[in-house]
């Protein structure tokens, strides 16, 4: 285990700086081996992309089993250290949440998001929440590796919050969840840079926010306090698009322009997975 506790370590460096730490999330192991291959420092899967793939809506449809199987595929397959989106434990109790946490260790990554959401509608009890992430940092700690936790709320996801309120669950939750042992907040679908410039003031730890056409570039993050930005499932939704560009193109017109820009080869494809 001591390689994956360097990785967690490093891994939790990265959330210090000097930079935010960007993330670009993969879904299987080629995306893995793209990503690290353009420098990126760390992998994180992408949940909503894995499930996509093996034919799952996103929302904690796919089996705990099936997505740490996916998770250690990617987790052979790159140097760098791997972070893992887990949803939301693949069960609500702490007791679930821990066997994702040992599940993730035994796959070879060495971070995990968790969510506070419950159903897709609703949130966890702030206590609760707290009770899982306490049971994820003692099954890491027992299996020798000090994972980094991201810890996910959802207050800007819930039809049940509204308004400024958002932004006051977001801090209160975040804040809880740093103080149960939590490396990180996840505070996604948040875009308006005064929210998330008081989000990076009020939260106690470092912040991660989901990248989207409608969120500031990096530099302007980073200013704003920063310290991690994620894709989430974007990466693998554009590369579906592009996918589908393709096709609509070929069935349309029989053309074939579209495999032009930006296709990657097949003799790089196959260095890249010759490694």
């Amino acid at each position: 285990m001591t390689d994956l506790r360097q990785k967690a370590e490093a891994l939790r460096r990265l959330h210090a700086g000097p930079r935010a730490l960007i993330l670009a999330n993969a879904w299987d192991v080629a995306s893995a081996r793209l990503v690290e291959a353009e420098g990126f420092p760390a992998v994180a899967s992408s949940s909503a992309g894995v499930a996509f793939a093996l034919g799952y809506p996103d929302g904690q449809r796919i089996s705990r089993a099936e997505m740490l199987d996916m998770v250690r595929r990617i987790a052979r397959a790159v140097r760098v250290p791997v972070t893992a989106d887990v949803e939301g434990g693949y069960g609500t109790t702490a007791q679930a949440a821990a066997e994702t946490a040992r599940g993730v260790v035994a796959a070879g990554a060495v971070g995990l998001n968790l969510e506070d959401l419950a159903d897709g509608a609703r949130l966890l009890p702030v206590e609760l929440q707290v009770e899982r992430i306490q049971a994820v940092r003692a099954a890491g700690d027992a299996a020798g590796v000090p994972l980094v936790i991201n810890a996910r709320t959802d207050a800007f996801g819930v039809e049940s919050i509204a308004g400024a309120q958002r932004t006051e669950e977001a801090v209160l939750r975040a804040n809880a969840y740093l103080r149960a042992g939590a490396d990180c907040a996840f505070v996604p679908f948040v875009a308006d840079r005064t929210v998330i410039a008081r989000l990076a003031r009020e939260i106690e730890g470092p912040l991660n926010v989901l990248g989207t056409p409608d969120t500031p570039p990096v530099d302007e993050l980073e200013r704003l306090g920063v310290r991690r930005v994620s894709l989430g499932g974007g990466l693998a939704r554009a590369a579906y698009g592009r996918a589908r560009r393709v096709a609509v193109e070929v069935k349309r017109t029989g053309t074939f322009e579209s495999l032009r820009e930006g296709t990657i080869s097949y003799a790089e494809m196959q260095r890249l997975l010759s490694g």
